[in-house]
């Protein structure tokens, strides 16, 4: 017995051993080639298609010069683990690449050639406590031209995708022309509201434009211009607010000479401070905007209300300092995104406030296709009531049913929305030009979204005070982007762009928070109801007057009511309060549940399923 024990453990030690020989040596022999197995949902850890791609059109070779200060005092600890990252995601490049791609890792020492080098491709040190420098970004170079990445951890989600845009910059040798045509400052420049305020009057372009420069040419085309430039292939229209006939015409023509088209137009622009300012106390309640002639020609019908959806809200600081839901802000999930179009289909967190419907049947020829849209627990409302009193906007809530678009693409081939000819401009001496075009040669595609602000600095970015680096909070620029590259025809970074921008919001948790905020909503109501029911009665109560005083002349039952009414009026404005309470508490209290079990779930089922395979075997050994 005591010698079968002996045989036992010596087997056991044995198979240990061997088996730890053998992860060891498969671990050597499979680490060069850098094999991985990638088990997320959408195979965020692996190379998007777009990507690969690009790496496909490497015909040269390309340098990328990888800074990183690697002294242990140097290296802060919580970035060993992103480095680490960065230096695999370089490698799987240069693998795609067919090994065209060369990596030097440099340590940007003090006082030395690496450190010169750094500073030369543009790459800047960040100081620390000790008064030296740490270093950590990328220059990728492909002569003559060349790209320096400032690599920041905030942006770890974003890696691939600046990568792969480097090495797309340095590939390309002649970028499309994108136009940008809107009153706001979007572009920078000399700013008369901020000269007004004492400032100094320059503003810095909106991070969508500084965005877009890196990947094309972008232009500025006036309000006023009654003709596109050839050059341009996509045209921008931000917020084409008062927009005359003469500038509607030109776009016409523009979409029908084969340009492409993205709008947007806004039901209350919260981005633009050129309205005055009402009763001078100093609040802007926004302006709309629209492109009336060229959407009516279109079918279109832009609504003057905004889009409030109860599914589609989180709580926002309000102005007492407490949080509130605004329905009227829209954080639009995967419910809410067209899954099945390449340029938004995998972005799931997308901002707008305060948008407008984009209503009405295509016209003939014509095809319209949803790329945003609201829930059915939506209702269009009053755009001033949903900012100021969004509160009140709950309180009357009645969703419609209607799933309302919110950005949409309109293609086939498009007509005039000037079927008269050129407008005309009252100036006789203006030369005639060419005939303008009736109707497009070859079909074309527009898009157009119900919102102004899903693109100000305010509701897309976090940025950087010290490197002025803008880190998303949203998917609303990689919406921008991957539409403008789908629209200047090269789509290669809308995969790596849009898989950086999923975020995974509990889409369950917001479909079942809509729930229990709409069986407690009938309750309020009523509640409501009778509260208003008992402030009539009691303003009803007679009041006469003795000279100059006043003073309550009521009989012993008026008496009686008064303070019936006052009781009922405090129990049921307590009452209230309860119900929203427990409202709050119970939508908390889901969210917590749900997090604590997508946190729990796993290691339980692994116990789990550990136990029952120990009980197994207990008793197949006992069994024998």
């Amino acid at each position: 017995m005591k010698n079968s024990k002996f045989q036992t453990l010596l087997f056991s030690v044995a198979g240990v051993a061997l088996v730890f020989i053998a992860i060891v040596g498969l671990n050597l022999i499979v680490s060069p080639t850098r094999t991985r197995v990638d088990l997320t949902a959408d195979g965020l850890h692996t190379l998007s298609d777009g990507t690969r791609q690009i790496l496909k059109r490497v015909d040269g070779p390309i340098e990328m010069r990888l800074y990183v200060s690697k002294g242990k005092e140097r290296m802060p600890e919580q970035l060993k683990t992103y480095v680490q990252s960065v230096e695999d995601l370089l490698g799987e490049f240069r693998m795609q690449s067919g090994n065209q791609i060369e990596i030097k890792k440099l340590d940007p020492e003090p006082d030395s050639e690496a450190e010169d080098s750094a500073k030369s491709d543009g790459i800047q040190g960040q100081p620390l406590s000790n008064g030296e420098e740490f270093y950590l970004g990328v220059a990728i170079e492909n002569p003559p031209e060349k790209v320096a990445l400032q690599l920041m951890p905030q942006r770890e989600k974003l890696l691939e995708y600046d990568l792969a845009r480097a090495v797309s910059q340095v590939l390309s040798t002649n970028k499309p022309v994108i136009g940008v045509m809107t009153p706001l400052q979007v572009m920078g420049g000399m700013n008369p509201m901020m000269m007004q305020m004492g400032g100094g009057g320059q503003s810095e372009p909106w991070v969508f434009v500084s965005e877009l420069k890196r990947d094309f040419d972008v232009q500025t085309v006036p309000m006023d211009s009654d003709s596109i430039d050839e050059k341009v292939k996509v045209l921008i229209v931000v917020h084409p607010k008062d927009i005359t006939d003469k500038a509607q015409f030109a776009i016409d023509q523009f979409v029908l000479r084969g340009g492409r088209l993205v709008v947007f137009a806004d039901a209350l622009c919260l981005s633009d401070a050129q309205r005055p300012q009402m009763g001078g106390m100093g609040m802007n309640f926004g302006t709309s905007s629209s492109l009336p002639k060229l959407f009516k020609s279109w079918g279109l019908d832009f609504s003057s209300q905004v889009v409030a959806d109860t599914q589609f809200m989180k709580e926002l600081g309000g102005r007492d300092g407490r949080p509130q839901f605004v329905p009227g802000f829209l954080f639009i999930n995967s419910k809410g995104v067209n899954p099945k179009d390449a340029a938004v289909g995998q972005i799931d967190d997308i901002w707008m406030p305060f948008a407008g419907a984009i209503q009405g049947v295509a016209a003939g020829g014509l095809k319209s296709e949803p790329l945003l849209f609201s829930s059915t627990d939506s209702q269009l409302v009053d755009g001033i009531t949903a900012q100021l009193n969004p509160e009140k906007v709950l309180q009357d809530f009645k969703a419609s049913g209607v799933t309302y678009n919110l950005g949409v693409r309109l293609s086939g081939k498009f007509k005039t929305a000037f079927p008269d000819g050129k407008p005309s401009t009252g100036d006789t001496n203006a030369p005639a030009g060419p005939a303008p075009l009736k109707e497009g040669s070859a079909e074309n595609t527009v898009y157009v979204f119900g919102d102004v602000d899903m693109l100000a600095n305010n509701f897309t970015v976090q940025i950087n005070p010290m490197f002025r680096i803008a880190t998303p909070m949203n998917g609303n620029l990689s919406l921008l982007q991957n539409i403008v590259e789908q629209a200047s025809g090269d789509p290669s970074l809308v995969g790596a762009r849009s898989r950086a921008s999923v975020r995974r919001p509990f889409t369950v948790v917001q479909e079942m928070e809509a729930a229990a905020r709409k069986s407690y909503q009938t309750k309020i109501e009523s509640l409501d109801a009778k509260l208003q029911e008992l402030q009539t009665k009691l303003s009803e109560m007679q009041v006469k007057k003795e000279g100059n005083s006043a003073r309550l002349i009521l009989s012993p039952e008026q008496q009686q009511a008064l303070k019936n009414f006052t009781e009922q009026q405090v129990s049921t404005r307590k009452e209230l309060r309860v119900t929203r309470r427990n409202l709050r508490q119970d939508v908390d209290a889901l969210e917590s549940r749900l997090k604590w079990l997508n946190i729990a779930a796993m290691p339980i089922l692994v116990a789990a399923v550990g136990i029952t395979l120990a009980v197994v075997r207990r008793r197949r050994m006992a069994a024998r």
